[in-house]
């Protein structure tokens, strides 16, 4: 196996964060492809049919950043589109994905550390040990913690996540159970990986305070997902997670 990654961010409304991102995150592209045995590497950045100006920015950057590709795509949801970045990776033979969101709240510096020990796991998801972005999200990501230990019997110290580096092998046959379009696509793949017994690692990371612009998930819409989360959840344990 070669070492090209594809590091793939969904963008929804992020005209404030998107150029800082960009230029923080692909000097670890250009990094990796000038050291490496191929040129292939790439920052792939999902534009999730935003309603601001993220697609222009995103194309006006792309003279300045020569490893960066814009995929620009009918709104479908950040579960969906992640589900659309994976195989968009993977059908352009990436050797590793690397997963995060464009919204400034990862810090770039922590990647080095999953990508020395790519292959050692399967996976390794950064664990938000070190939280600067509310308590409510805390809690959050403990209830969700909690709920997936009910129902399907994984202790996941942080399931959903956006700082995850998988092999292409891994993710490809684990992708292959999540349904087209669900909403928690990283909260699946992370209990398939345990479930399965797959080689997993949890490292801590901070998580940063959103850097600009609005979230677009709030309080309702939190637990309009939790609630719906549970009933899926508990359909795909009796069809998808018992089969493993």
């Amino acid at each position: 196996m070669s070492d090209t990654l594809y590091m793939v961010m969904p963008a929804y409304n992020e005209a404030e964060n998107i150029a800082e991102v960009v230029s923080e995150w692909h000097p670890i592209i250009e990094s990796l492809n000038k050291s490496g045995n191929n040129d292939d590497s790439r920052l792939v950045i999902f534009n999730d049919g935003s309603k601001d100006d993220t697609l222009s920015v995103l194309e006006s950057l792309k003279e300045s950043y020569p490893y960066l590709v814009v995929v620009d795509k009918k709104n479908s949801g950040h579960g969906d589109t992640l589900i659309h970045a994976y195989k968009y990776a993977l059908d352009h033979d990436a050797d590793y994905i690397f997963q995060t969101d464009s919204d400034g709240q990862t810090a770039p510096t922590e990647f080095d550390q999953f990508w020395q020990q790519r292959t050692a796991y399967d996976a390794i998801i950064g664990s938000r040990t070190h939280r600067q972005d509310g308590a409510s999200r805390v809690f959050v990501t403990k209830t969700l913690k909690a709920v997936v230990k009910h129902s399907f019997g994984v202790e996941c110290e942080d399931a959903n996540t956006p700082f995850r580096l998988m092999s292409s092998n891994t993710l490809a046959k684990n992708l292959a159970f999540v349904p087209d379009g669900y909403n928690l696509t990283n909260v699946l793949l992370s209990v398939i990986y345990l479930k399965s017994g797959q080689r997993v690692k949890f490292i801590p990371i901070t998580f940063k305070p959103r850097q600009g612009g609005v979230n677009s998930i709030n309080l309702k819409s939190i637990t309009k997902i939790g609630i719906q989360a549970v009933k899926d959840f508990k359909e795909l344990n009796d069809t998808v997670i018992q089969g493993l």
